[in-house]
């Protein structure tokens, strides 16, 4: 947990980025990015030196060599450990002149991450603000996963106008409650191939840590862990450096975060690779069809990119490989070819396993478009004999451009730490469809279409062209209500005025 005095500080430095003149949070949070990074490097620079000294041989792997860099400044000064004692002007001298130059050409760190750096750029305005910058970061305990984890995530959450380019935020708790949903293990290879600031790789790792922790200690389970289990790719460089360091700061040493345009016929489609897909692709866009992937083309001939994002899906998955993806509610329902034919992928060739709507405020402030979960496995044939709906109308946080919290933050999430009356309930539905979804094959099946879950026969949604949206399916009581004739209202409220005006005759008689 974060304390109110790093909150406050981060605050702080967010400000004097926006009077410095830099506005763009995403721009923010890369050079902060840039300085977590560079921290980083010093500290493994430390580990070996340290390794060195207890063993007696010499570093074996040096980051920052010795000797000078081509404009005469010692590597040795661009350490962090020294950086952060140096004057102000000092400082943004080195860092500005010297660091960034020795950043964009580093490649000894032997991670995807350190590729990425070619196109760092320094935009820090000031040595004031650079010197506040690294007196912040140097107080995060870096030892501790969940507090630089912590601190990144509430970074994360201050980049409210990344919306504008497409690139918005899944919220933390609906990643949380879609890794329950798939239960990742140590064995899984996961990808989701628009991962901006990667949070559903973070998601499913954090699950992984939660529920597996001894099998962790296995040095060839860590060693996947680490460096072949977790892959993201996104065609923004910004994002592409964001979504490392989430990474990194969550506790995967090396993830493959790569820049990749998933739907491009400039890139190879790696055929039935991952067996598990997190995902929240682009909605409602399209793109100019000539240079699609002609292998998504002969899953489903569109421009629409969510439809080839689904086509994506099943061809990146393994057989007996599951996803759960968020889709704008078009694909559930939409009357198109196209999208009638990726539902009818789903339903006859996969085994498409559950719907859930999602609340249509869940992604305000950036938008109000209406979503579900989908929940399937790759079978290529078929499996598909119900499918699960869930109507989820709270998810804990109010439904306006705010997003309050609606309850104490120990009842909020997948797993709050008490359990939720009725009442809490109908403002956090999530333990809830956790529940259920583990009941979907038992209690489920019996639930009529009038309760907020209930399933439905494969036969049924053939019937409706594959529907999927959970409206076309949900049943709806109607209370009775008594019809009262106006002429019989006008009578009673005519009783009802001369009732009141007796009452005053009463009461007038009385006061005299």
């Amino acid at each position: 947990m974060l304390t109110g005095e790093i909150r406050s500080q981060v605050d702080n430095v967010w400000n004097n980025f926006w009077a410095g003149g830099i506005a763009n949070p995403l721009e923010v949070l890369e050079q902060i990015t840039y300085l977590l990074f560079l921290r980083r490097l010093d500290e493994l620079q430390t580990l070996e030196e340290n390794k060195s000294a207890a063993l007696g041989k010499p570093v074996m792997r040096k980051i920052f060599p010795d000797g000078k860099d081509p404009k005469g400044c010692s590597y040795e000064s661009m350490r962090w450990s020294r950086l952060k004692n140096v004057a102000p002007q000092e400082m943004y001298k080195v860092v500005s002149e010297h660091v960034f130059p020795f950043l964009r050409e580093l490649g000894g760190d032997g991670s995807t991450y350190s590729k990425q750096m070619e196109g760092a750029r320094f935009t820090i305005p000031n040595a004031a603000l650079l010197a506040t910058v690294v007196d912040l970061l140097d107080q995060i305990p870096m030892q501790d996963r969940d507090t630089k984890g912590d601190l990144y995530e509430y970074m994360l959450g201050k980049i409210a106008s990344a919306g504008q380019n497409g690139q918005f935020r899944t919220p933390r708790h609906i990643i949380q409650l879609m890794a329950h949903l798939t239960a990742p293990t140590p064995k899984d290879t996961i990808c989701d191939p628009a991962s901006g600031s990667c949070g559903f790789l973070v998601g499913a790792g954090e699950y992984i840590r939660e529920n597996y922790a001894n099998e962790l200690l296995d040095p060839k389970i860590n060693e996947h862990f680490n460096h072949g289990m977790f892959h993201g790719y996104d065609f923004d460089n910004t994002m592409l450096r964001i979504g490392s360091m989430n990474m990194l700061l969550h506790g995967v040493e090396n993830p493959d975060i790569t820049y990749r345009d998933s739907l491009s016929q400039d890139y190879a489609i790696e055929e039935e690779k991952y067996s598990l897909i997190l995902a929240n692709p682009p909605f409602a866009g399209s793109i100019n069809i000539d240079g699609a992937a002609k292998d998504l083309l002969a899953v489903v001939n569109t421009k629409k990119t969510e439809l080839l994002f689904m086509a994506l899906f099943l061809k990146l998955l393994k057989p007996g490989g599951r996803a759960a993806v968020i889709v704008p509610d078009g694909v559930l329902f939409g009357s198109g070819k196209a999208y009638k034919e990726i539902r009818k992928k789903l339903v006859e060739d996969q085994k498409l396993e559950a719907v859930i709507s999602l609340p249509s405020g869940v992604f305000k402030p950036y938008a109000g478009v209406s979503t579900a979960i989908l929940i399937f496995t790759k079978t290529n044939s078929g499996g598909t004999d119900r499918v699960w709906f869930y109507d989820m109308l709270a998810d804990g946080w109010s439904l306006d451009d705010k997003r309050q919290p609606l309850l104490d933050l120990k009842k909020l999430g997948v797993s709050p730490a008490v359990s939720l009356s009725a009442e809490e309930h109908s403002k956090n539905n999530l333990p809830d469809v956790l529940q259920r979804w583990g009941q979907r094959a038992t209690t489920e099946i019996k639930n009529a279409r009038t309760d907020q879950s209930f399933c439905v026969p494969i036969h049924d949604i053939v019937e409706t062209g594959y529907d999927l949206s959970l409206n076309r399916y949900k049943e709806v009581i109607h209370k009775h209500v008594e019809h009262i004739p106006p002429r019989k209202i006008v009578e009673e409220l005519k009783l009802l005025e001369i009732e009141i005006q007796n009452s005053l005759v009463e009461l007038e008689g009385l006061l005299k």
